[in-house]
């Protein structure tokens, strides 16, 4: 029997490695397992988020955005940059270096706070035992007295579109394209699917996004929606709505993608083409039978309020788990739980969770849309404010979008906060505290915001809930 640990946890993502630090400071002895290793035969910690996820994902989005402004958007500020040209080859290796640099960081951030990391495939084979595979083959059973499955989530691949080497890829492989694709194909409009998209876009591929859906960003608040779709399609994003793929053809180096649509059947070819149709958890073989942890019909563990599985000393946490599959989420559950096995008590707010889509401008919600909360009977009071009445935003060039507020309208508490526009994933924030501490419209309206700021916009949406906002003239009359 190998040594014995207060918590294991199965899977070193932004839940896991969270996990176990914050036990670890809580005093009690932690261990993360982790099957992904490098080159070298050593652990890679961060998950999918830090290897082939939000982080490499973000500095492709910012390489070619700024890319954009050099070619385009420079000239109005005055600045000759002459014929700007993007490097792919470089930008992607400045990609790797980021990822390089934060999965080492990971490694001593585990090192410094006495986490043990074990290498190998995690299985919850007792109420107190992991069972360790690792690169080997070589099983090592380990006791501990709680355990945290945080194994994460994979793309899923469908029928129709078998990925084949080099040509039909996930979302992982759309992050290492050597080269600018001609014509990209990316079957799904969904928060990936657009990112992905918008890289390849700016760098010069001409992009469609094929999604099977008839309405766009169905998750989002309508008005934001409609907006980021506009402004998304002026940008040379073709995004076909109610197209379902049938099937592909690989053709030497071209993939003829066949789908139908209102019109009936078609088939467009590509250089290449991305499948970005959502994730599912990665939960096969995690948990040994007959333990009384019990999954759902997609692989998803199913877990109480705080995390906690069919067995008592058995929790599970982020994408393998209900809920966005997000990885702030991840992490505050992890947080969460290692507090509940040190005997504090903690819970989640899971009213409070903001998303983001790092389109060029953002776009990111917290909260109930609009028509979420006429859809649960609440009468609600709605403000907005156009980034092109901001004078911060002008200076940016950056006009495009608005920041929104939804409020109950008898109470004024503030039931959600929808933005597009630069810097949205960074606004959002103020919402998130808004609902986490019960605000009111009027509270951020009887705030002093800095000037000139994006956030302003913020400010004038708060108080334009009542017809107040001071930089635009108010549809409702003033009280």
């Amino acid at each position: 029997m190998a040594d014995k640990f207060d918590v294991i946890v199965i899977g070193a993502g932004p839940g896991g490695y969270v996990a176990a630090i914050r036990a670890a400071q809580m005093g009690l002895k932690s261990a993360v397992v982790e099957k992904w290793i490098s080159e070298d035969g050593k652990p890679v910690f961060g998950g999918t988020c830090l290897n082939v996820g939000c982080i490499p994902s973000k500095a492709l989005l910012e390489a070619s955005h700024k890319f954009v402004e050099a070619k385009h958007d420079f000239d109005d500020m005055g600045i000759q940059a002459g014929d700007v040209q993007m490097d792919v080859k470089k930008m992607i290796a400045r990609k790797d270096k980021i990822v390089a640099n934060l999965t080492g960081g990971v490694a001593g951030l585990l090192k410094g706070n006495g986490v043990t990391a074990i290498q190998g495939t995690g299985k919850v084979t007792g109420a107190k035992q992991v069972e360790v595979t690792d690169k080997d083959g070589k099983a090592t059973t380990y006791d501990a007295d709680n355990i945290i499955i945080a194994t994460g989530s994979v793309p899923v691949e469908i029928p129709p579109t078998p990925l084949t080497e080099g040509l039909i890829v996930d979302s992982t492989g759309a992050l290492e394209f050597q080269e600018t694709p001609k014509r990209l194909g990316v079957i799904g409009a969904g928060v990936i699917g657009l990112e992905l998209g918008s890289v390849w876009c700016r760098l010069g591929s001409e992009v469609t996004v094929l999604e099977a859906m008839d309405s766009f960003l169905p998750m989002v608040d309508t008005a934001i929606a409609k907006e980021t779709q506009k402004l998304l399609k002026k940008q040379g994003l073709d995004i076909k709505l109610g197209a379902r793929v049938t099937g592909s053809e690989v053709k030497g180096k071209e993939v003829v993608v066949k789908y139908t649509d209102g019109e009936g059947d078609q088939e467009m070819t590509f250089d290449k083409l991305i499948v970005c149709v959502g994730r599912k958890p990665y939960t096969q073989g995690v948990v040994a039978d007959g333990l009384g942890i019990d999954l759902d019909e997609r692989g998803f563990i199913h877990v109480d309020d705080q995390c906690r599985t069919g067995v008592p000393s058995v929790y599970a946490i982020g994408d393998c788990v209900r809920g966005p599959m997000l990885a702030h989420k991840a992490s505050e559950e992890g947080v969460v739980v290692a507090d509940i096995i040190a005997g504090h008590k903690a819970e989640m707010n899971y009213d409070a969770i903001p998303n983001v889509i790092y389109t060029f401008p953002e776009v990111a919600w917290v909260g109930l849309t609009e028509e979420e909360a006429k859809a649960k009977g609440l009468e609600v009071k709605v403000g907005a404010f156009p980034f092109a009445a901001s004078g911060r935003a002008m200076a940016n060039n950056a006009t495009d979008g608005q920041a929104k507020i939804v409020a109950d309208a008898e109470t004024d508490r503030v039931l959600g906060m929808h933005i597009v526009g630069q810097h949205a994933g960074e606004m959002i924030a103020q919402g998130v505290i808004a609902l986490e501490f019960g605000s009111s419209a009027e509270d951020l309206a009887l705030t002093c915001y800095a000037h000139p700021t994006m956030s302003e916009a913020v400010h004038e949406a708060a108080l334009a809930v009542e017809g107040h906002a001071i930089h635009m003239v108010n549809r409702k009359k003033r009280k």
